[in-house]
């Protein structure tokens, strides 16, 4: 089946500018709930994450929803295996530590997914944004720094489960990169979000949520999930692997400054600083490529 045509440079790079503002709400978001634990709070954020795109492929494709599904293959299938691992570990770590701790840990996705795409799709990775890379792993380390003095070390269980996101996260994005032009994986982002359903539904029992947990795990699932998944499986056919990483860093600068706002949890002058270093890594790389007339262009 054919595939929509790829998004305008400048559409997908503004993809990849909404869909981390709405991954980091999720700090603020899961702080807010009342009784729900780690695995409750998982299954149903996955769970209306799969409603939502499941709804979404029926209403932008109709009847080609399900040959969508059908063509994405064992491809669609490894590709929802890795959402899987990010959908889960992601709300298990931020339940065990600072939003500020997971969203830095996380972040090291940058350089694995340059290093991967390089490697496994010979990708050439511009000078300038390796020095973008290594500039933001400086700001990350300001942070981690930051956190670990936080908390004395005592999250160290919730930062490791939290690295098994940037590591499936890098292997997702090379996937999509590598199939952009042949096979639509926008189901994978439903097979993911069911697998996560599936995965934590023995350990989500028995439901203690309240009527305002759901809604908040509602506004979970759909605006912090399944809607920036899709946005990032869009921006893929356009973006290299790790502009796409590069700009998704964009989630460690708010997620604190949401968490910070809207939950108490306050950031060390260090993680503040880190965050502006890690902005300013990203904003220097696209402004780099404007300056050199690439805004414009078709995929990079």
């Amino acid at each position: 089946m054919s595939l929509p045509a790829p998004p305008r440079r400048p559409v997908a790079l503004a993809l990849m500018v909404v869909a981390p503002l709405l991954w980091s709400m999720a700090g603020v978001l899961t702080r807010s709930i009342e009784r729900a634990g780690a695995f409750e709070i998982a299954f149903w954020r996955s769970s209306f994450a799969a409603l939502f795109v499941a709804a979404a492929l029926a209403i932008l494709q109709g009847a080609g929803a399900l040959r969508a599904v059908r063509a994405a293959g064992a491809v669609g299938l490894m590709s929802g295996a890795m959402w899987a691992v990010m959908f889960t570990a992601f709300i298990v770590a931020l339940t065990m530590t600072t939003t500020a701790n997971v969203l830095v840990t996380n972040s090291i996705g940058a350089f694995l997914t340059a290093l991967l795409s390089w490697l496994v799709l010979r990708e050439p990775v511009p000078a300038r944004t390796w020095a973008a890379i290594a500039v933001a792993t400086a700001g990350m380390a300001l942070m981690f720094g930051a956190g670990l003095q936080a908390d004395g070390g005592r999250h160290l269980s919730g930062m490791l489960i939290a690295l098994s996101v940037p590591v499936a996260g890098a292997i997702n994005i090379v996937m999509l990169r590598h199939s952009a032009m042949r096979i639509d994986l926008m189901p994978g982002v439903l097979v993911g979000a069911l697998l996560s359903a599936a995965v934590t539904l023995p350990w989500a029992l028995p439901f203690m949520a309240t009527p305002r947990d759901y809604a908040v795990l509602a506004a979970l699932g759909v605006f912090q999930l399944g809607l920036p998944c899709m946005l990032l499986v869009l921006a893929s056919r356009t973006l290299r692997a790790p502009e796409i990483a590069l700009l998704g860093l964009l989630e460690v600068v708010l997620g604190p400054l949401w968490a910070w706002l809207g939950a108490g949890e306050v950031p060390a002058g260090a993680t503040l600083a880190g965050g502006f270093v890690i902005l300013a890594a990203v904003a220097g790389n696209q402004l780099w490529i404007w300056s050199r007339g690439a805004g414009t262009r078709g995929p990079a």
